[in-house]
Formats: C-alpha cells, sequence, structure tokens
C-alpha cells in the first residue's frame, strides 16, 4: 500500500499562469530553460526521438559488435579492463591463445599451458560471469539516471446515434504520449545495489583467476606426469636391459658347466618381473598422455610431442610456513572472491532496507489529443504536467521486514563460506609446505642412492664376470639400482607436485615455478 503526493503538479488548464513555468534540460554542452509549454513538448519529443534513433541509425553503418556503437555498448563504463586487454598471471604474463597448433612440433610447457587455459570450460564460464556482473553493475549505475518512455497511437473514432443519426460522427487523428521519471532520493537504496554489484564484479574477477590458478596446477601436473611416466618407462626398459644381460650370462656360465640351472632360472624370473613392470609403466604413461590431451582441449586422437622441460631439480629455500599463509590471505584469488562476495551481501542488507523507506521521483509527462487507454478527443491538445512525487510505504503485509532477515541470513551465510574457504586453502598450504621441505630434502638423498647402486652394479658385474660373485648378488644389485631409478623419479616428481600445489594454494602460480625467495604477487 503507497500513497502519494504531488507536491507540485502543473496542469495547463488549471492554472493561467502555466507560460512562466520554467524546465531545465541538461545536455552534454549546455543548459537549456525553457519558458513555454510547447519548447518544453519540443525538446521532450525531440529528445525522445535522438534516444530511439541514435541506436538504430548505428545499425547500417556497421559499427560495433551487431551494428552497435562501442560508445552505446557500454555507456556507463562498466566493463573491467581485463575484457578488453584479456587476463594476465599472477607473474604478470599474459596468456596467448594461439590461433593454428602445429602438433608436428615438440610443444614446450608454455604451449601446453596457453592451450588448456584457452579451451577449460570453466575458465569460460567464470569469464562469462565477468560479463554477467559488468551487466548487472551497469543496470545499478544506469538507476541513477532517468527512465523516458513514448507511445504514438493513430486511431479513429466513430460516435453513432441511434436516434439522431445527423449527429455521427468520425475523428480520424492520433494520440501521442512521453513520460520522463528521475529518482532523486531514496534512502540509499541505489547506492547499495551499485556497491554490491561492483562487489560482485570484483568477485568474479577473483574467481576466473582462481579458475586459471587451478586449471594451470591440473596441466602442469599432467604435463609432468607424461614426463615423469616416460622416465619410468625408460628406467623399467633399462631394467629389462640388465635382466636380459644377466639372463645371457648366466645362460654361457652354464654352458661351460660354471653355474647351475637354478642360477638361470633366478635370471629368467626377474626378467620376467622386469618386463611386467615395463609393460605397467607404459600403461601408466599412455594414460597420463589421454589425460594431457584431454586438459589441454584437442581430440582425444591427437599425436603430440613434449620438449624435454630441462629441468634440473636443484636445492631451494622456502619461506617460512607464517609468510605462505599470509601472503594467501592477502592474495589468494578465491579467498578476495568470498570476501567481495561477503561485502556485496551485507549491502543487500542496506538495500533491503532502503526498499521500505520513502522515495522522492521528478515526473514530467507529454499528452497529445488524449490520455493512454483512452478514445481520441475530438479536439486538438496538448498537455504538459511536471511534478515531484513522494512515495511513502506504509504496510506491504510485513514483506520488507522478511527481505532484511532473509539479506541478514544471505550475509551471515557468505559469511561462514569466506571462512569455510579460508579454512581450507590455508589447511591445503600448511600440508603443502611440508610436503615441498619433506620432498625438497629426498631429492639429494634420492640422487646419493642413485649414484651408489650405480657403482654396486657396475662392482657386481665385473665380480660375477671374473667368478667371484654369484647370481644372487648380481640380481640383488640389478634390483637395488632399479629401486633406486625408481626412488629417483618418485622424488623428482613429488617435488614437483608439492611446489606447485604449494604456489597454487598461495595463489602465486605462473609461467615461472621457481619458487621465489618472496611468495608475493607480482604487481
Amino acid at each position: 500500500m503507497s500513497v502519494k503526493f504531488d507536491f507540485y503538479s502543473i496542469l495547463p488548464m488549471a492554472l493561467t499562469d502555466f507560460s512562466q513555468v520554467k524546465l531545465a534540460i541538461i545536455l552534454p554542452h549546455r543548459v537549456l530553460e525553457l519558458n513555454s509549454r510547447k519548447l518544453i513538448a519540443t525538446y521532450l519529443v525531440r529528445l525522445i526521438l535522438i534516444l530511439l534513433v541514435l541506436p538504430r541509425a548505428a545499425y547500417p553503418l556497421g559499427l560495433g559488435k551487431g551494428g552497435i556503437p562501442d560508445a552505446l555498448e557500454d555507456p556507463l563504463f562498466t566493463r573491467p579492463p581485463v575484457l578488453k586487454f584479456g587476463p594476465t598471471l599472477p607473474d604478470g604474463v599474459s596468456i596467448d591463445c594461439p590461433v593454428n597448433v602445429n602438433l608436428n612440433t615438440a610443444l614446450s610447457l608454455d604451449d601446453v599451458i596457453d592451450l588448456a587455459l584457452c579451451n577449460n570450460p570453466k575458465i569460460k564460464q567464470a569469464w562469462a560471469q565477468i560479463k554477467v556482473q559488468a551487466g548487472a553493475l551497469g543496470e545499478a549505475k544506469g538507476a541513477y539516471l532517468p527512465t523516458v518512455n513514448a507511445t504514438y497511437s493513430p486511431q479513429q473514432t466513430q460516435v453513432n446515434y441511434q436516434q439522431f443519426t445527423q449527429s455521427n460522427s468520425i475523428t480520424n487523428g492520433h494520440t501521442a504520449y512521453a513520460n520522463a521519471t528521475w529518482r532523486l532520493f531514496d534512502f540509499g537504496g541505489r547506492a547499495a545495489n551499485r556497491i554490491s554489484s561492483n562487489l560482485l564484479l570484483s568477485a568474479a574477477l577473483e574467481s576466473h583467476n582462481a579458475a586459471i590458478q587451478k586449471s594451470m596446477q591440473d596441466v602442469i601436473q599432467a604435463y609432468f606426469d607424461v614426463i615423469t611416466n616416460a622416465a619410468s618407462v625408460k628406467a623399467k626398459d633399462d631394467a629389462v636391459f640388465f635382466a636380459k644381460s644377466s639372463l645371457e650370462a648366466t645362460l654361457r656360465r652354464e654352458m661351460k658347466g660354471v653355474s647351475a640351472k637354478s642360477d638361470s632360472l633366478q635370471a629368467q624370473a626377474v626378467l620376467a618381473r622386469a618386463q611386467l613392470d615395463s609393460s605397467r609403466a607404459q600403461g601408466d604413461y599412455r594414460k597420463s598422455y589421454a589425460a594431457i590431451i584431454f586438459a589441454m582441449g584437442l581430440p582425444t586422437n591427437s599425436k603430440i610431442v613434449l620438449q624435454d622441460p630441462k629441468e634440473y631439480p636443484h636445492r631451494q629455500n622456502l619461506n617460512d610456513l607464517n609468510i605462505w599463509l599470509q601472503q594467501a590471505q592477502e592474495d589468494h584469488p578465491a579467498i578476495k572472491a568470498a570476501k567481495a562476495q561477503w561485502d556485496s551481501a551485507k549491502e543487500k542488507i542496506t538495500a533491503a532496507r532502503a526498499a521500505g523507506l520513502p522515495t522522492i521521483d521528478f515526473v514530467g509527462n507529454f499528452y497529445q489529443n488524449g490520455y493512454p487507454n483512452q478514445g481520441l478527443q475530438p479536439i486538438k491538445s496538448n498537455t504538459t504536467t511536471v511534478g515531484l512525487t513522494l512515495t511513502i510505504p506504509i504496510f506491504e503485509g510485513f514483506g520488507t521486514t522478511y527481505k532484511i532477515r532473509g539479506a541478514q541470513a544471505q550475509a551471515e551465510k557468505a559469511q561462514w563460506e569466506f571462512e569455510d574457504t579460508e579454512h581450507q586453502i590455508l589447511t591445503e598450504i600448511v600440508k603443502s609446505h611440508a610436503d615441498a621441505i619433506s620432498s625438497l630434502a629426498n631429492l639429494e638423498s634420492s640422487q646419493k642412492l642413485l649414484e651408489v647402486a650405480k657403482a654396486a652394479l657396475d662392482s657386481a658385474v665385473k665380480r660375477y664376470d671374473g667368478g667371484a660373485a654369484d647370481i644372487l648378488e648380481l640380481l640383488s644389485s640389478q634390483k637395488t639400482l632399479a629401486d633406486a631409478q625408481q626412488e629417483r623419479i618418485r622424488c623428482i616428481s613429488e617435488w614437483r607436485s608439492a611446489r606447485l600445489r604449494l604456489m597454487t594454494n598461495a595463489g602465486v602460480l605462473g609461467r615461472v615455478l621457481e619458487i621465489q625467495n618472496s611468495p608475493k604477487r607480482s604487481q
């Protein structure tokens, strides 16, 4: 239920001094002060025609998207610069989407990242959400501007009298109606909606950054999985080669009567085991190969070759855990998005309260030859009204009260979602930081183990050829080397995985995969 009071309503048929009414129209370059109702009507009609014709006049010119000039595509400048210039990674490097991809050449890690980021549906979805929120912000800003509507209706009015047919009449003409409304005051409702929409746009931008971080982690992990499994295949093939060499040496010794048949059988068993491990390694490689093709958005039957990353794991200085936690709290895109959504929900409470408070609007109307939903007047006329309208909501069935309670509940929900997001990310940082420290220490130990195992196998081969060692010592040395190679591959894989997870959870993952002395995001 609403009560409206017209404080200043001007009707030319009721007031004799209407010619002294002044209406100020603000144009881009000057202010026109109109002193008569004819001029008021003329400029109102011209303004309406400009607003209606200008966008349509651009279509034949082929300006902008769909024929709309850029000035009207985003007249309130709500689209963020990232939609024009494209997103960048935390290290400041832009994302380049290649037009044509030559799969006949070896793909570098940068090529794999670009393909994955440009084809990932989650990132495209987050990109579209930015546009959606930019449009919502435009709607919120548009609430500060006046609204203008116009109606033109050609009509024919026929009046028939059954008893006085000579008085029958037919009148041809038209009616025109124009309305302008401008809200002047609303207790902060429009401001709250604008701030809320701006915060949701910020949340959409950060959600897009978070999607990029997650996609990069997945594709880089898939890339190194392929490299790791390829190394594992090579190590298993080497184990098969050593097992074959041992079997051939054992058979030669058996033919000379130096060794027993049981030695040959043990060598054959070791060879069979090595071949089985090699087959399993080939299967893991094929799975990781298919996974990275899928992550890059390529057809499943694509054939690709990956460049050797030429990455030699070495000891790096990890920052203190507290530094990583502070970095994530300040700059992680998922945390920033959740915080912006929480702040937006709080602004919605203000908007809900303002919806139940009075508003003041400026209203102007122009009627020609009649009024809306009425017949054509027999005498041509022009009627103009200008005034202020105060709307006071008195009772709405407690609808506003429950809207406020709902907005408060939404804000509380957004708060707990923010705290849950922050808690999950910080927990993952604690885990990945511990894994990174452990895997970093294991790199040096695994390298030493591999070097010792190689030396032990060389010694065992020489001793076996000289008759100073038996088959058990030789096979044991081969198994030790195979285990050492597998441990080396595993330690490198664990270090890469822990490093990626640590940088992703901190929100600083970029093309440069080295952990810097400070994890601060590049500005």
